[in-house]
């Protein structure tokens, strides 16, 4: 289980980076959703059950708010701007954006690699304290990886859509 979730860590990683990493990178309908196109296929293999009570749901909706919290902050490291050729929305994203992802995701693998080879003992004892399911471990992990996705691509959506269209230039003509 958790050699899937390094490697679904990993395509959802490279599929942000290559969708979204350089400039003039065009904003298209594809673009913008193939990494939720992934999560889609992917999240629905390991969401277990929501809690709906307690420690779990509480955890839950924690990662679900951070997902979208670190979404913000990745969306903050795109620039979204009008290209000087096409005048079509495109952005921009360099290392800062790239930085973002990486220590996310690898935060979120080394906790799942951690959890079965760590501190494994230590975490069933604090989910038995307070009553937390592995289910609600997982589903909260994945919530923050859907909320940062979700919120990435609907923060490229809005920005795209409210950019002011460039001046078209007057054209001036000699009264002869």
């Amino acid at each position: 289980m958790v050699q899937q979730a390094l490697i679904i860590n990993a395509i959802v990683l490279a599929a942000v980076l290559e969708a979204d990493l350089g400039s003039h990178r065009k904003v298209t309908k594809i673009r913008v959703l193939r990494p939720l196109i992934l999560a889609a296929a992917i999240v629905p293999l390991y969401l277990k059950g929501l809690a709906t009570t307690g420690t779990g749901l509480t955890l839950e909706l924690a990662l679900a708010t951070g997902g979208i919290v670190l979404g913000l902050a990745a969306t903050s490291l795109m620039t979204v701007y009008r290209s000087p050729t096409t005048d079509k929305p495109v952005t921009r994203a360099g290392l800062g954006y790239a930085v973002l992802w990486i220590v996310v995701i690898s935060g979120r693998s080394a906790f799942s690699y951690g959890s079965a080879h760590w501190f494994g003992p230590q975490l069933a004892t604090w989910m038995a304290h307070h009553s937390v399911s592995s289910n609600a471990i997982t589903d909260a992990l994945i919530f923050m990886a859907v909320g940062m996705l979700v919120t990435r691509t609907i923060g490229i959506i809005v920005r795209a859509r409210h950019l002011v269209p460039r001046p078209v230039p007057e054209i001036v003509q000699n009264p002869e």
